[in-house]
């Protein structure tokens, strides 16, 4: 089990230190800043933040889709409802589960998540794609092969080098709770004291 242990760690560290982000920026730094300018900018229109995956990234979806509203007041939503996914599934197809509700909901400026492990769920391609076509700013999320078709489906892309479930999705959560707590940081919370104000 120790040995376990340690390979796992030096995995998830290796994993955490081979982020790339490719599109409009080019580092982790960068990308975080032009976001936290993006959420901003969304707070203030009155817009709103989408995000679609699958299976553990859904529930990334719906986790962080709460919190950018609760914590963060800024409108966000994830369409993980059972009611909607059965609906579309059936109608449409489960291809075009994310798709059709982006093209009904989504207005000039918004931001769209699109998160998906290997890079390459067909649902996911086309809700980005959905995404450029309403005037969403599309942010993607994804690992495994470095070619993997999401990761130039947006206008930035944040890649994990690695073809663990566990370490891609728990990365994809670290990312987009730093960007919301980078966020929450420049509007004068102390994101590392339970939200709390920061002391003047």
């Amino acid at each position: 089990m120790n040995e376990f242990l340690a390979k796992y760690l030096d995995h998830f560290r290796t994993a955490l230190d081979s982020v790339t982000v490719t599109g409009s920026q080019s580092s982790y730094e960068a990308a975080l800043t032009d976001l936290v300018a993006q959420l901003k900018k969304v707070q203030a229109a009155g817009g709103k933040v989408m995000m679609a995956g699958n299976g553990g990234s859904a529930a990334i979806c719906s986790h962080q889709a709460t919190d950018y509203w609760k914590n963060g007041n800024v409108r966000a939503t994830a369409f993980n409802d059972s009611s909607l996914l059965t609906c579309i599934s059936n109608d449409y197809s489960y291809e075009e589960v994310f798709s059709v509700p982006v093209k009904m909901f989504a207005e000039k400026g918004d931001l769209l998540f699109c998160i998906s492990s290997s890079g390459s769920s067909r649902n996911i391609l086309n809700a980005a794609e959905a995404g450029k076509t309403t005037g969403c700013r599309v942010v993607t999320f994804s690992g495994f092969d470095g070619d993997n078709p999401l990761r130039g489906a947006g206008d930035l892309n944040f890649h994990v080098k690695s073809h663990s479930y566990g370490a891609v999705e728990i990365i994809h959560l670290f990312i987009i709770h730093s960007i919301l707590d980078a966020f929450l940081t420049t509007e004068g919370i102390d994101v590392f004291h339970r939200n709390k104000p920061l002391k003047s």
